[in-house]
């Protein structure tokens, strides 16, 4: 596996030191990784547009000369660029701008002066979650045998003994089979859920969650959660929360 790990902040020796501990780490995991490092939103909003790409990014969010803020370039990244796979770690001094990230879904805030050991915990928590990342959901049409990232899943759907992969690029793919054997046998182990007997939904495209419904970070589509499994969900998605903090 090669990392590709950008830092985006304008205090440099911040930004040297967390280099340098991620440098470490990654050694020490002897992975094989690239960072950059930006001063500010700009620079790496023109990088992502010009076609760069970063598994994880430790972002700032004040910056001093600087015309867009950390939760401005994260919003780019999640709604202009729409990629919900790009691991994004907040950085702040200030813990109340929290509770502003909740629809870019960081996978961790960071409150400065930064501590190695959350470092380190947070590059565990990622490549636990780049391994799912790196997993391919299989399934048959006719004889032909066909692969898709699970990351690229954003839900599945079953319709008239077809099931239907919606996947994160606007594509569907059709084929046929049941849709509990293959949550069972292919989902159940991944963030998941089996909201209703017609849907399994990725965790990572979750926008909003309610009681009865959900919506995805497309803003448009609703899903129905199942009377019956309403409490296993909430539990399940609680679960899911804690475990990407």
């Amino acid at each position: 596996m090669s990392l590709f790990v950008a830092i985006c902040d304008d205090e440099k020796e911040m930004s040297g030191n967390l280099e340098g501990v991620l440098i470490n780490i990654f050694d020490k995991l002897n992975l094989a990784y690239d960072i950059d490092v930006y001063a500010t939103g700009e620079e790496i909003c023109q990088q992502l547009t010009d076609g760069k790409h970063y598994d994880l990014l430790f972002l700032n969010i004040e910056f001093s000369h600087c015309a867009i803020n950390g939760i401005e370039v994260g919003h780019f990244i999640r709604n202009s660029q729409n990629n919900h796979a790009m691991a994004i770690v907040y950085i702040s001094k200030h813990v109340e701008f929290a509770m502003q990230l909740f629809d870019i879904r960081p996978l961790h805030f960071l409150i400065k002066p930064l501590e190695q050991t959350k470092i380190e915990n947070i590059i565990e928590t990622y490549l636990k979650l780049a391994d799912y990342r790196l997993e391919s959901f299989t399934y048959k049409v006719g004889h032909d045998l066909f692969k898709v990232k699970m990351a690229d899943i954003v839900y599945v759907e079953s319709f008239d003994r077809k099931l239907i992969l919606h996947l994160s690029n606007d594509r569907q793919e059709e084929f046929y089979g049941s849709l509990r054997k293959i949550y069972q046998e292919q989902f159940a182990k991944l963030d998941f859920l089996f909201i209703h007997a017609n849907y399994v939904v990725n965790y990572d495209y979750i926008k909003i969650m309610r009681s009865d419904k959900l919506t995805l970070v497309d803003g448009d589509t609703t899903l129905p959660i199942s009377q019956n499994r309403r409490k296993e969900i909430r539990t399940a998605y609680m679960t899911m929360e804690k475990r990407r903090k």
